[in-house]
């Protein structure tokens, strides 16, 4: 024997074992998924693939790229940015580190969504403002199929990623740059914003240092551009329209009480979602 050939690849259940380990020693609370998530990218196959496949041992160039992801994640790089992909209310969605990475939080929107349509079915124009990947507004354009949608963001590069998904889906909307809702010519019927809204004096988890801060971080204890937006509402809105926004709980009552000095009334509030309708 050739003591000094180098060591044969792992199996893919070793590999996993110690990735896991790795990834848990740092305080990854999520561990085993984000491993499993990392090897079935680079192999290219399901989770259930690994399951099935734990004794196949690795090729020395698979071995590499996964060790090369895995050291990413070991650096606090989200898994959505090292395997480009997301998913949001059941399809995946593409993302870069242009975007904000969808979360589950945001779902309460769609779910929001689907409530005002019941009250209103006849409305039309819907705005997804600060669309980012475009998670929100695809969606609503998708399950709702009669909404005449606009995806808006400020980003150029946020622009492009949200529109690599919307031919990805089979989607259509349009697409604008705009700041807000600056440059929207129109009245809608629905504006929903997913919009930054965290403090920077939050704690908060170290994947987010690897997110776009522009999108991530807003003043004013993380409600100035949900005001902003909240401000345009006069001129964008229709009469009896639904404005849907995400923000932090904590910050639900100041953002529900700013509203009412525009005629916005609180419909209904859903985990990070909050639903107000205008008035008049």
């Amino acid at each position: 024997m050739n003591e000094n050939l180098p060591p044969p690849a792992p199996a893919i259940n070793d590999w996993l074992i110690a990735a896991t380990r790795r990834l848990s020693d740092i305080g990854i609370a999520t561990a085993r998924l984000d491993a499993e998530l990392i090897l079935a990218h680079t192999l290219r196959v399901s989770r259930t693939y690994l399951h099935a496949h734990g004794d196949d041992n690795l090729d020395d160039r698979q071995l590499e790229i996964a060790n090369a992801r895995l050291d990413l994640r070991l650096d606090r790089v989200p898994v959505a940015y090292i395997t480009g992909h997301k998913e949001f209310y059941g399809k995946l969605f593409h993302v870069t580190t242009a975007t904000l990475i969808p979360r589950p939080e945001s779902e309460s929107l769609i779910d929001l969504l689907r409530l005002a349509l019941l009250e209103t079915p006849t409305v039309s124009r819907l705005v997804d403002v600060g669309t980012g990947s475009g998670a929100l507004g695809i969606t609503a354009a998708r399950l709702f199929t009669s909404l005449d949608v606009t995806l808006i963001d400020n980003s150029h590069q946020a622009l492009v990623v949200a529109e690599k998904n919307l031919h990805q889906q089979a989607v259509e909307a349009r697409l604008l740059h705009s700041d807000l809702l600056e440059d929207y010519s129109q009245t809608a019927d629905i504006i929903m914003a997913n919009l930054p809204y965290v403090d920077r004096d939050w704690e908060r988890s170290p994947e987010t240092d690897h997110e776009p801060a522009e999108a991530l971080f807003a003043s004013k204890q993380g409600l100035a551009l949900i005001e902003r937006l909240i401000l345009q509402t006069p001129n964008k809105l229709a009469i009896n329209g639904h404005l849907i926004l995400e923000a932090d709980p904590v910050q639900h009552r100041s953002i529900i009480e700013f509203a009412k000095n525009y005629n916005l009334q609180h419909r209904q509030t859903e985990g990070y979602g909050v639903w107000l309708q205008k008035l008049r």
